[in-house]
């Protein structure tokens, strides 16, 4: 597959994937009026599953034998944004008190860089 066509992909299953982030979270902390760090990690655990099906089938086409080590490397790659974005939304929300929606879209942007560096070079080299 050509990169650009790659980027695209990843680009279009990067938003869904955002979207999914997003709207989960908004779910659990504006209807169930969970805390937002938990909701934050529910809505982590729900768009992984949905980021690993899409950049799987779709974005990197992968053909390997060892799913257990991809899906591995990709839960793995995924936990340590995971931690970035929680520990982020931590930080701009109560140390500099930015309100829970800006701070989120904020932080997808950058999570959603660090996840294509992870998955184009280590998970589906």
């Amino acid at each position: 597959m050509n990169i650009k066509k790659e980027l695209i992909l990843y680009i279009f299953f990067g938003v869904l994937t955002t979207l999914v982030n997003i709207i989960t979270y908004m779910f659990f902390a504006k209807i169930f009026h969970l805390n937002y760090l938990i909701s934050n990690i529910l809505a982590w655990f729900l768009s992984v599953l949905f980021a690993y099906i899409t950049n799987r089938i779709w974005v990197f086409e992968s053909k390997t034998d060892n799913i257990f080590k991809e899906i591995s490397l990709f839960y793995g790659g995924r936990l340590f944004s995971g931690v970035v974005d929680t520990g982020l939304m931590y930080l701009f929300i109560d140390i500099l008190t930015i309100g829970d929606m800006i701070s989120k879209i904020i932080i997808q942007v950058i999570v959603v860089i660090l996840n294509y560096v992870f998955s184009k070079f280590i998970v589906f080299k």
